[in-house]
């Protein structure tokens, strides 16, 4: 196993300024071999990535060092087929190694997101040639971000970017938002429909002239995923850079569980670092309860049941999640209807206990920790704020449903990158 090189200091421009992309990788990334690996590098990162995860919060500065250290590290290729040199872990492992990291900093475990679920999507939908060619991509090192949401669409499915064909190439124009990664990107692959009504994945690269990607994410949470907004202005790409998107949901595919599941981990590494800092707070700086007639904050006993309470619906979810990785695993080895919807479902199941301890977690701290804990210098309304925008991204009442209607009248979830 490689080192893990040391993140130095982020940098940060002007909101709202156009941004130039980053260079390809100078040098090509680690190349991890297997699932054992993959935890051991994602905790070695980890520790050197919460350095600093505060102060990138409070600042909004852009993890560019640390974006670097994170994909050269290999982790962002772990799910690269073996046929093709790749781990090809089990998606428990790559749900834990989202959750290792999202302790540390979410922000970073959610960019990572969209360029695993194209990791798969390439697997699924691309010819031989395409996959030869990303995949040893990927394994170097290369970044793709997204360009998937369009904020001005009725519904998420519905996209107004299209593309035309031009010989040997097309000619893609829209407007994107919520695009996550896409500022760090080597390459952004922008969901476009072609003339027929059909989706794809224009894979551009991030410095293709028309290409612009505007530093304007202004939330209050998940502050340093640099979810803005892409301008794509008749930008040029080749066909071989053409990923049939709308084949991936044909035919069952596991493909949208996969999307799922590494969202829910970002939100179970949200719960697993409050509810780190939750006990350390306690334990250094919280002040005993006057009734309490103990010397010490650790020794309340009502404190020492609600974090009992807290590490059992930690555990649960935990639980959940890795059930969810086994069902994936099994879906991607045999994909059918049966498997498909298994995988979607234990899926969503995980997906509604991380949302549940995420929140709760976050909510707890303060009750714990105490009137200190809401100090400005400690910065800790950070795990709230981050809980709280990150589990918005689908919502869980839609969860309950799909999963009681599978165990109540036999129906089989939606198919599509939400499910």
């Amino acid at each position: 196993m490689s080192a893990v090189p040391q993140p130095p200091v982020s940098i940060q421009s002007a909101a709202n300024d156009p941004v130039p992309g980053l260079p390809l990788p100078a040098r090509p990334a680690h190349v991890i071999r297997d699932d054992a690996e993959a935890i051991a590098v994602a905790h070695a990162l980890a520790a050197r990535l919460i350095v600093g995860a505060s102060e990138r919060d409070r600042l909004r500065r852009w993890p560019v060092e640390e974006i670097d250290a994170y994909s050269q590290s290999g982790l962002w290729a772990i799910n690269v087929p073996k046929a093709f040199g790749g781990a090809e872990v089990s998606y428990a492992t790559l749900a834990e190694v989202i959750a290792i990291i999202s302790a540390a900093d979410p922000s970073l475990g959610q960019i990572t997101q969209n360029h695993l679920g194209f990791v798969a999507a390439v697997r699924t939908v691309s010819d031989a040639a395409q996959q030869k060619l990303f995949f040893a991509d990927f394994l170097r090192g290369v970044r793709w971000g997204n360009a998937f949401s369009e904020s001005g669409s009725k519904r998420a499915a519905d996209f107004e970017t299209r593309f035309t064909d031009a010989g040997d190439h097309v000619v893609v124009t829209g407007k994107k938002f919520y695009s996550t990664g896409a500022l760090l990107a080597h390459y952004v692959p922008i969901v476009a429909n072609d003339e027929q009504g059909r989706t794809w994945y224009v894979v551009a690269e991030r410095n293709a002239p028309g290409l612009t990607v505007i530093d304007d994410w202004s939330a209050f949470g998940q502050r340093t995923t640099l979810s803005g907004t892409v301008i794509i202005d008749r930008v040029k790409v080749l066909k071989t850079h053409l990923i049939p998107a709308y084949k991936g949901y044909d035919a069952p595919s596991a493909d949208g569980a996969i999307f799922q599941i590494i969202q829910a981990a970002v939100d179970v590494g949200i719960a697993r670092g409050t509810i780190a800092e939750t006990v350390d707070f306690i334990r250094t700086k919280t002040r005993p309860w006057i009734d309490s007639q103990r010397d010490h904050a650790w020794e309340d006993p009502y404190s020492i049941q609600a974090v009992g309470d807290l590490q059992i619906r930690l555990h649960a979810s935990e639980a959940l999640l890795e059930r969810a990785g086994r069902a994936i695993d099994r879906a991607v080895a045999a994909p059918d209807a049966d498997s498909v919807a298994a995988a979607q479902i234990a899926t969503a199941e995980a997906k509604v206990l991380s949302t549940e301890i995420a929140i709760f977690a976050t909510n707890k701290l303060f009750e714990l920790a105490g009137t200190r804990s809401t100090l400005g210098q400690y910065n800790l309304d950070r795990h709230w704020r981050n809980a709280r925008t990150h589990t918005l991204h689908d919502p869980v009442r839609w969860k309950y449903a799909i999963v009681g209607n599978y165990f109540l009248n036999g129906v089989k979830p939606p198919f599509h990158a939400w499910s």
